[in-house]
C-alpha cells in the first residue's frame, strides 16, 4: 500500500495545477461586481472537498457571501472532532499596473505562485484538504474525526459568521480547531501564534460651511475643517506615541514577564524594520520594545484623510467637509464597543468651536483572541512543527485580526490554532502576492503528521 506521504509526492504537480485553478478565480469579496465569482469560489472548494473524500459537502447561505461545510467523522467516538477553517475571498487586487503578472491569472515563477489569494488563504486552505485525499486514498480513513469549514468573507472582516456559526453550531462543534489561515516566522523556522488583536473601524466627519468656500472671501471668518480634523487627530495621540484617548487603555491586559521573555525570544530587530518599511525610525507606546507594541500592544491608526481639493494645481477653496478614517487594534482584554464609545466622546470633548464633528462606526467587528497557556492544541501543533522543521517554534503574537477566532470561541468554547503555512514576506494584500511552493508541500506533510498526533 502506498503511503500517504508518497501519494503527496506523486500527485504534487495536479495539486499545484488546482491551485493555479483556485487562485484564477477573483473571489473579492469587498467589490460587488464580483459577488458571483465568491459563489464560483465556493462551490470550486465544496467540489473539491467531495472528490478527496470528505462527505456532506455543500454551499451553505449567509445574509453576504456564502461558506463551504464537510466533514468525515468515522474514526470513532474515542478519536477527537477536529475543525479546519479557511477562507476563499480574496483581497482586490488594484493597483493592477503593480502587478508583474495579472493577479488573477497565476503563473509559477522561481519555485513560486504568484497571483491574488494565492497565500492569503488559498493555498493554505487548500492544504488540510490535500493532506485529507491523501490519506483517506492511501488509507481509507483518518485516524480522527474532521470537519471543514470555509468562509467566502474574512476579508471584510465576517460580519455574517456570528449568526451562521450560532446556527450551525451542532455541525461545527469540536474538541480542537486549526486556522489554515496563519503565517510561520520565517522559511526553515515555525511558529506558534499566541494572540490575535481585535479591530474597531471608525470614520471621524468634521462639518463646516454649507459647501466649499472662496478662502479669499471668507477665510478667517469662519472655522477650516480640514484645520479642525486635524487638531482632533493630532490630540488622539501623545508626542511619544502614547493614545491620549481617555479610557482608552482602561481594560488592557499588562504583559506578564513571561510573554515579554518569549517576545524577546522572537528575532526582530528595529533595524530589520527600517530596512523592511524604509520608515526613518521606529516610533510607539513608550514603556515597550518595538517587537511588544506591533505584537501585543494596541494601536491607533489614520487609514485615510479626505477634504478640499486634490487634484493638480490650486484651488483656493475652505472645505465644507473634512475626514478621516481610523483604525485600532486592541489587545484582551478591550472591547471595540467601549473603545469606539472612548474616542467617541474623547472628539466630541476636543472639538474645536465653528465646527461639528461626527464620529460613525463601521461594519463588522473583531474582538481580540488570546490563547491560555497550556493549551492541548497548541502543544500538538508545537510538537509536530518541531518535528517537521528540526527547531522549536517561536511564541509570537500577532498584530493582525481573524473575526471569526472570537466567533467560533464565543459560540463553540474552543480556541483556535493558527496552522498556516504563508509567510509575512509574501505581498499579502498587496502587489505581486505569492505562496511558497516549498511551503504548499511542507503544509501537506504538516497536517497529516497533526492528524496523526491528534489520534494519540
Amino acid at each position: 500500500m502506498m503511503d500517504w506521504q508518497d501519494y503527496l509526492d506523486r500527485e504534487q504537480p495536479r495539486f499545484v495545477a488546482e491551485l493555479l485553478d483556485f487562485v484564477a478565480i477573483p473571489s473579492v469579496s469587498a467589490k460587488p461586481e464580483n459577488i458571483a465569482d465568491v459563489r464560483r469560489a465556493a462551490d470550486w472548494v465544496a467540489g473539491r472537498l467531495a472528490a478527496a473524500g470528505a462527505e456532506h459537502a455543500e454551499v451553505l447561505p449567509t445574509a453576504g457571501h456564502p461558506c463551504v461545510l464537510a466533514d468525515w467523522l468515522h474514526a470513532g467516538a474515542d478519536r477527537p472532532t477536529v475543525l479546519i477553517y479557511g477562507h476563499f475571498d480574496v483581497q482586490p487586487a488594484e493597483p493592477f499596473d503593480l502587478w508583474t503578472s495579472p493577479p488573477f491569472d497565476p503563473e509559477i515563477r522561481d519555485g513560486r505562485v504568484w497571483g491574488r489569494g494565492a497565500s492569503d488563504d488559498k493555498g493554505g486552505m487548500l492544504i488540510p484538504i490535500l493532506a485529507v485525499e491523501a490519506m483517506l486514498k492511501t488509507r481509507g480513513a483518518l485516524p480522527v474525526n474532521v470537519k471543514f469549514f470555509f468562509e467566502g468573507q474574512e476579508e471584510i472582516g465576517s460580519p455574517d459568521l456570528p449568526p451562521f456559526v450560532a446556527e450551525h453550531a451542532g455541525r461545527l462543534q469540536a474538541d480542537m480547531i486549526f486556522s489554515a489561515d496563519g503565517l510561520q516566522w520565517a522559511p526553515g523556522q515555525p511558529q506558534i501564534v499566541e494572540a490575535l488583536k481585535g479591530l474597531v473601524s471608525l470614520e471621524i466627519t468634521v462639518k463646516g460651511p454649507r459647501s466649499d468656500q472662496h478662502s479669499g472671501m471668507v477665510g478667517g471668518g469662519i472655522a477650516n475643517p480640514a484645520l479642525a480634523l486635524a487638531h482632533i487627530l493630532a490630540g488622539l495621540r501623545h508626542e511619544d506615541g502614547l493614545i491620549a484617548v481617555e479610557g482608552f487603555y482602561d481594560d488592557v491586559i499588562a504583559l506578564d514577564d513571561r510573554t515579554r521573555a518569549a517576545i524577546a525570544r522572537v528575532p526582530y530587530a528595529d533595524a530589520d524594520l527600517l530596512a523592511e518599511t524604509g520608515a526613518p525610525a521606529v516610533w510607539g507606546e513608550p514603556g515597550h520594545t518595538t517587537a511588544e507594541r506591533i505584537f501585543a500592544r494596541p494601536t491607533l491608526d489614520v487609514n485615510g484623510l479626505t477634504s478640499g481639493w486634490q487634484g493638480a494645481g490650486t484651488k483656493t477653496v475652505l472645505p465644507a467637509v473634512a475626514s478621516a478614517k481610523i483604525t485600532c487594534r486592541l489587545v484582551a482584554a478591550q472591547s471595540p464597543e467601549r473603545v469606539f464609545d472612548a474616542i467617541r466622546a474623547h472628539v466630541a470633548r476636543h472639538c474645536p468651536p465653528g465646527v461639528t464633528a461626527e464620529v460613525t462606526r463601521n461594519p463588522g467587528r473583531a474582538d481580540p483572541f488570546l490563547v491560555p497557556a497550556g493549551h492541548n492544541a497548541s502543544a500538538a501543533a508545537a510538537e509536530v512543527l518541531t518535528d517537521l522543521y528540526g527547531v522549536a517554534p517561536y511564541r509570537t503574537r500577532v498584530g493582525g485580526s481573524i473575526p471569526v477566532m472570537t466567533t467560533l470561541l464565543d459560540t463553540l468554547g474552543v480556541h483556535a490554532v493558527m496552522f498556516g503555512f504563508s509567510h509575512g514576506d509574501e505581498n499579502l494584500h498587496a502587489p505581486d502576492e505569492f505562496f511558497r511552493l516549498e511551503e504548499f508541500r511542507r503544509g501537506q506533510s504538516a497536517y497529516g503528521r497533526l492528524l496523526e498526533r491528534l489520534a494519540r
